[in-house]
């Protein structure tokens, strides 16, 4: 199967569908593609968290004010996908006391808002802080929802430029003659199907990938390291705002609510191996560990999940490896020293950066192709889509409640998403597929992501799609099954007090009952799970 577009974009991250967006404003029909699904790699494994710089600013003066301006513009131009919760940067009894005179200083050189505030009165607003806390700052921080901002610019793309979005495309090489690329080779990661992809440019947007790509393309001018960071999900939100601990950046000292969720993080550990990304009990217990001194109540709060992502960090030349240590700015490179004309990598970087990484890269493309319209995404709001709003916690529970209509049964109890919002996702979702995977319909639609994690309600949705005719038989119970799996990674390192009976009874429903331990499940990539 072959496509052609004036510019191919590889990685599905929030960069990546930034750029898409940025090129249809410009008036540029773009391809996006993903080895898996949107947000599969660093966009969806992080805290949600949009910077106000202050994590940054004893370090790094440049990135830090880049948090600061790209953060106001995002409150500004997509609101919808935005909670204006604001921060704190905390210190207890032994962290760094210079570090702390310095702080309200080192904000102030990179223009971030940081107002100290009275122990006392932080406490009282917030009592799950420590009483041990001795200094705290005001900061504007805020969190995002990843998925509706990649979900929208798709679509918002989608409208503007005719662009398409597809998933489970897998780049496997480049076809180059005279200094430019004239196809990408790449194959359909499910069904192994070869396609062929044609641009006027190419942009390589593939986050901890992008190594790798380059290479592909025969370019050995990016070097990446990879630092996985893990986190742990608390069932309940135990502050209203974000709190970080005010210290050199360590181990569990970002606590960030998210709905009716707490996320603590996060863990840096440099890996070598992309394929094998889960996290550990033991980054658990560090994250909480160290999470307590600041919060104590998460010492005995219920966890009912922990994930990993790999942050793509720019590794400069001598650079010594360490995760902490490595800038989270971004570079663009054109390749042309690399004998490419119409090839560019974007690498580094932080969500909340992406928008400016987009917009530097949108520059280049658009100066190659002739296009003299200027970036417009500081300016253009994003506009809010009621089919993707159904990422955020609450919403389909009060869609629901405001149809009353008996027949539209719940399929996922934890999150209250009930049939109709499945079909909405299935029907209206950008890069909608034939046989759309529970993951990908968890992304739209926040089922699986409850207390029970998946336990119920991928049995429902199962039942409910296969009544629909999108899955078969065999084949759905597979599906399921690789997605209960996915689940279990995130689960399995939680498993204690309450989490473990809820663990043990989604064991006997799944083995005892459907027998899904002895099914012949297959992954995207075809390989046994």
């Amino acid at each position: 199967m072959n496509f052609d577009a004036d510019v191919l974009v590889i990685g599905g991250g929030v960069t990546g569908c930034g750029i898409l967006r940025d090129l249809a404003l410009r008036g540029i029909r773009g391809i996006l593609i993903d080895r898996g699904d949107l947000n599969s790699g660093a966009s969806g494994g992080n805290h949600g968290l949009l910077h106000s710089g202050g994590r940054y600013a004893s370090s790094d003066t440049e990135t830090a004010a880049e948090c600061r301006i790209e953060g106001e513009i995002l409150k500004r131009t997509a609101p919808q996908a935005i909670d204006a919760c604001g921060g704190l940067f905390v210190a207890v009894e032994g962290d760094d006391e210079g570090f702390i005179a310095r702080f309200a200083a080192r904000c102030a050189a990179a223009g971030i808002d940081c107002a100290p505030l009275a122990v006392d009165e932080v406490r009282r607003s917030e009592p799950a802080i420590s009483e041990r806390a001795i200094a705290a700052y005001a900061v504007p921080d805020a969190t995002v929802d990843p998925f509706r901002l990649t979900i929208e610019q798709v679509a918002d793309a989608r409208r503007l430029a005719d662009s398409l979005f597809l998933p489970h495309t897998e780049v496997t090489g480049f076809d180059i003659d005279g200094g430019r690329i004239r196809a990408a080779r790449c194959r359909d990661t499910r069904s192994g199907e070869a396609r062929i992809i044609r641009a006027r440019q190419y942009v390589n947007a593939a986050g901890a990938w992008s190594m790798a790509v380059a290479r592909l393309a025969g370019c050995d001018d990016v070097r990446v390291l990879w630092s996985k960071g893990t986190l742990v999900i608390a069932n309940t939100r135990l502050t209203r705002r974000v709190v970080n601990r005010l210290r050199t950046p360590g181990d569990g000292d970002i606590l960030v609510p998210g709905g009716t969720v707490s996320l603590l993080g996060t863990t840096s550990d440099t890996v070598a191996d992309l394929d094998v990304i889960r996290p550990t009990p033991e980054e658990v217990d560090r994250n909480i560990e160290e999470g307590s001194v600041l919060i104590p109540a998460l010492a005995h709060t219920r966890f009912i999940r922990a994930f990993a992502g790999v942050r793509p960090l720019l590794l400069p030349t001598g650079g010594d490896g360490d995760g902490r240590k490595a800038s989270r700015g971004f570079t663009l490179f054109d390749h042309v020293a690399q004998g490419l004309g119409n090839f560019a990598t974007i690498a580094g970087g932080k969500l909340t950066t992406f928008r400016l990484m987009a917009e530097r890269t949108g520059d280049l493309v658009a100066a190659r192709l002739g296009n003299r319209e200027p970036c417009r995404t500081a300016t253009e709001p994003l506009p809010a889509l009621e089919r993707s709003s159904w990422t955020e916690p609450g919403h389909s529970a009060r869609t629901w409640f405001a149809a009353k209509n008996p027949a539209d049964s719940i399929l996922c109890e934890c999150e209250m998403v009930p049939k109709s919002t499945v079909d909405a996702v299935l029907e209206m979702a950008p890069g909608a597929e034939p046989q759309m995977p529970l993951r990908a319909i968890g992304v739209r639609s926040r089922i699986g992501k409850g207390t029970c994690q998946g336990s119920f309600c991928a049995i429902r949705v199962t039942s409910h799609l296969y009544d629909r005719g999108t899955y078969g038989g065999r084949e759905g119970l597979g599906l399921m099954r690789d997605f209960l799996a996915e689940r279990y990674k995130g689960t399995r390192p939680v498993l204690w007090g309450p989490q473990m009976p809820q663990a043990e009874l989604a064991e006997t429903l799944h083995c005892g009952l459907l027998g899904l331990d002895l099914i012949d499940a297959r992954g995207q990539d075809g390989e046994p799970r």
